[in-house]
């Protein structure tokens, strides 16, 4: 098996790792709900901890992060290139996103993307999250904080870190990704509409 295959496999099962939403399996099992029909409708943390409570909230996030992780790590068992680890980081968000278990309808992908550049920049990261809890600190929007950081990463990935040029790519693509995905989240922040934190529905 050529090294190209290697890496295009760790890829596949990078996004199938990313596919494990956590959210709807664990919602799923503890309560028979599936967290798409309820609440905002997302699959992440945040809809989880606004419909089922704190503590399965705090296990989803954590896994999601976890998942982003193992992504990275694992295309690190086959190679050190910065390419292919940043694209096992974005391959992870995409499935967290668009999850082939699920129908292709997952999260939102910031737990995830958190899990995956904490191994490809963990100074980026811990900048970003810094950033997240003092804007949803200051405004109670998790949407906006989310936003924020995915607009700072490859800033601070870039120019700030010096990251490899590989990451710094992968942290755009990931950047535009977690925008598009809270979409319409933009649009209700906009129009004055989003729920703060604390609120049934985002």
């Amino acid at each position: 098996m050529s090294g190209l295959w290697r890496e295009e496999t760790a890829l596949v099962v990078a996004y199938l790792v990313g596919s494990l939403t956590f959210a709807t399996i664990l919602v799923r099992l503890t309560s028979g709900i599936d967290i798409r029909t309820v609440g905002s409708g997302n699959a992440g943390g945040t809809n989880v901890l606004r419909t089922s409570g704190k503590g399965l909230a705090l296990v989803v996030a954590l896994l999601d992060v976890l998942k982003g992780v193992v992504a990275v790590l694992l295309m690190k068992t086959v190679t050190y290139d910065p390419r292919w680890l940043g694209a096992a980081a974005v391959a992870a968000i995409l499935g967290h996103v668009f999850p082939v278990f699920f129908g292709f309808r997952g999260g939102k992908g910031v737990a995830t993307a958190v899990g995956s550049f904490a191994v490809l920049s963990p100074g980026s990261v811990l900048v970003i999250v810094a950033v997240f809890v003092l804007v949803v600190a200051a405004t109670r929007f998790v949407s906006l904080g989310s936003v924020t950081a995915a607009c700072l990463l490859p800033v601070t990935a870039g120019l700030v870190f010096k990251a490899p040029e590989g990451t710094v790519v992968a942290a755009v693509v990931a950047a535009t990704l977690l925008v598009i995905s809270h979409r319409t989240n933009i649009g209700r922040l906009l129009s004055g509409t989003e729920r703060r934190l604390g609120k049934k529905d985002e």
